[in-house]
């Protein structure tokens, strides 16, 4: 399937800002069943310096500088990218969990696909007792880690509900798994965690969903903004899958990849300081069409 997608960010501040600089993190990846075919922003007001540079984990991130005096700042992202991905079933054969935990903290690679750097805690998905006790019901002793991921990814889409209004991004783990309300953010953040504190590989994933679903199927929950799920290392035979609890399904093409990372502080589209005061408002629409 081949994809547009415009993710249009705006910023409008009630006093003058003079200096501006972000980091941008707005093109999709290539690889893990995608491939990008075009990509282009454009910024307003223009910046005085860009640069581009690969983090850690393999995200394409630009770096801007604006030095021009505005009131008002629209990042306008548009990319074209072919997606061709076959998601295992929820019962396929697979390793079981204990044998990828082992082998997870054997691994010696530090590089951005190895299992270790996805195994710890990090700043914004902590290890909690709770949330460890929770998962570990899906992984009785020999589960298949594909199995267990996905029973998992079942029970938070059945015991959480969505709520657009009850967290920010700044609302603790603790929080949210207390009051099982949230949204994609939160939902992939409390499955990172469970695993994590199984002793199991997992990373954040920012992305987009299919605007339009096929016919006949409800539209998916997240699809006007961008979207959150989860990647699961299961060995190095299958390597890494997808699974999305907020919609309760297996990676496939509905999904586009745009920054992996251990959580949402890794994969931000835009983040950066500025110079001015008072109160800011922020604007994120998100179009996924389907071209073919």
């Amino acid at each position: 399937m081949i994809y547009d997608i415009r993710h249009v960010t705006t910023y409008s501040y009630e006093s003058t800002v003079s200096f501006a600089r972000c980091s941008l993190r707005l093109e999709p990846r290539t690889g893990d069943g995608q491939q990008l075919v075009s990509h282009s922003v454009d910024i307003r007001p223009r910046p005085s310096e860009r640069n581009v540079r690969r983090d850690f984990f393999g995200t394409h991130t630009e770096s801007i500088l604006i030095e021009t005096a505005h009131r008002n700042l629209r990042i306008d992202s548009r990319s074209r990218v072919s997606v061709s991905r076959i998601a295992p079933g929820r019962d396929a054969p697979s390793p079981s969990w204990e044998d990828i935990r082992d082998v997870a903290f054997e691994a010696t690679s530090l590089g951005p696909d190895s299992p270790v750097g996805y195994v710890f805690a990090s700043s914004l998905v902590p290890v909690q007792a709770p949330v460890t006790a929770y998962a570990a019901a899906s992984f009785a002793q020999g589960t298949g880690i594909v199995t267990g991921a996905a029973d998992l990814m079942r029970r938070i889409r059945n015991d959480f509900k969505y709520d657009p209004k009850a967290t920010v991004i700044s609302t603790p783990l603790r929080e949210v798994f207390e009051k099982r309300h949230g949204v994609c953010q939160d939902f992939a953040h409390v499955m990172i965690a469970g695993l994590r504190g199984l002793g199991l590989p997992a990373a954040y994933v920012s992305g987009y969903l299919r605007t339009t679903p096929p016919a006949g199927q409800p539209r998916l929950q997240g699809a006007d903004a961008t979207h959150a799920w989860v990647s699961v290392w299961c060995g190095e035979a299958i390597g890494w899958i997808g699974f999305d609890p907020t919609n309760d399904l297996l990676v496939e093409n509905d999904h586009i990849i745009l920054a992996v990372g251990r959580d949402f502080s890794d994969v931000s589209p835009v983040d950066g300081i500025i110079a001015g005061s008072r109160k800011q408002k922020l604007g994120v629409a998100v179009d996924v069409l389907l071209v073919e």
